[in-house]
């Protein structure tokens, strides 16, 4: 039989691969030894889980730039937060103003609303480099727009939208503004608290190096005024009330947390704190100029990687193979992991002109991929395109 190829992984846009050694050990050192829930229990191994839950969103604050830690509420994934800011702040006759480029993480909870309770969205079209305009977002805004969603860089281009000045407009008209950062988060510098933002949405699996199952909700101050948590239940703390704590982050956090992702999720953050967010974005953006550079010379192959600031993803289509097939031959062949098709983002897809063709390709680096695989990887593309 011949021999299985060395293991390429390149699909850390849906979850990051292989964590840092320090996430495997402190998972298995919790399940093996401790096991206890969060805020459940008055022993020494409860304390301990107190400690490392504390710790690690702590972590999360001092990496995201949230000055308060108590703003930094623990989810279950990126949907998750995203879901919570949604549901938690809008009502039935409310406008929002969001664009194509979203993941159905955003696109179907809005949809749901569109269905069933009366609420109006305004989708926005970027330009040809894939960049929203503020001046789009401006256009689109009406007197009953109660919050502005925005992508923070697209799961499918990479293209990094201009937040800040979005914001800024957002700001202005006292207009919510929440970003998707499931793709930025870890992956570049971001600092809340000096940004015009009110909620941020991250996963805990992807650039923040942690286990799946583990996802992030930052909220600015002004917005813990407007935004009503989504599920009510045990929090470990006033059980005597019949009502949600209005305590953070017990409001917003009802049953029980997921500890062994959060023990890893803490050791993961660690890591970037050890070694900087920028490393990482340098190592990132060199694997995926060396991938684009070696790729955009095979013959059949098209990469859609926009000339705008973008992060390390990259998606191709080909002459020869539709995604699925590429996909499995590149994996089935030379070890490639990547993933095919639309990538819970049909709208990009469409803008793309992809969509009716079955999607792309997307190879997208993390923190480990090393420039041999990269080489090995444009290596299979032109072996699978000369056959």
């Amino acid at each position: 039989m011949p021999a299985t190829p060395p293991r390429i992984y390149l699909d850390n846009a849906a979850t990051s691969w292989p964590k840092p050694e320090s996430v495997y050990e402190a998972v298995d050192r919790y399940q093996r030894e401790n096991g206890s829930p969060f805020g459940r229990g008055n022993h020494d191994s409860g304390d301990d889980v107190q400690r490392l839950v504390t710790g690690c969103r702590q972590r999360v604050a001092k990496l995201l730039g949230v000055g308060n830690p108590q703003r930094v509420i623990f989810t279950f994934n990126a949907t998750d937060s995203l879901n919570m800011a949604i549901h938690g702040l809008l009502k039935p006759g409310d406008h929002v103003v969001t664009t194509v480029l979203e993941h159905n993480s955003v696109t179907r909870p809005l949809n749901h609303r569109e269905q069933h309770c009366g609420l109006e969205v305004t989708r926005i079209e970027p330009d040809d480099n894939g960049i929203i305009s503020v001046d789009a977002i401006k256009a689109a805004c009406q007197k009953n727009t109660r919050l502005i969603s925005v992508i923070h860089a697209s799961n499918v281009t990479g293209t990094i939208q201009p937040i800040q000045s979005i914001g800024e407009f957002a700001r202005e008209r006292k207009i919510p503004l929440l970003v998707d950062a499931a793709q930025t988060a870890g992956a570049i510098p971001i600092d809340f608290d000096s940004l015009p933002i009110d909620m941020l949405a991250c996963a805990g699996h992807k650039g923040l190096l942690g286990p799946l199952g583990t996802g992030v909700l930052c909220l600015s101050p002004e917005i813990l005024d407007i935004l009503q948590p989504v599920r009510q239940g045990g929090t470990g703390t006033q059980s005597e009330i019949a009502s949600q704590p209005d305590s953070l982050p017990a409001r917003f956090e009802s049953g029980n947390h997921n500890v062994p992702g959060l023990v890893g999720l803490h050791a993961g953050v660690g890591y970037l704190l050890e070694h900087g967010v920028e490393t990482v974005q340098r190592h990132e953006e060199e694997m995926t100029n060396q991938l684009v550079t070696g790729l955009n010379p095979v013959t059949g192959v098209q990469v859609r990687v926009p000339d705008t600031a973008h992060l390390g993803v990259v998606s191709v289509t080909s002459d020869l193979y539709d995604p699925q097939t590429l996909a499995t031959l590149l994996s089935q062949e030379f070890g490639i992991e990547t993933r095919a098709g639309l990538h819970c983002a049909p709208g990009v897809h469409e803008w793309l002109g992809t969509k009716s063709t079955g999607g792309t390709v997307r190879l997208s680096v993390g923190p480990f991929v090393t420039a041999d695989q990269i080489t090995e990887t444009v290596n299979g593309f032109q072996a699978i395109h000369q056959l």
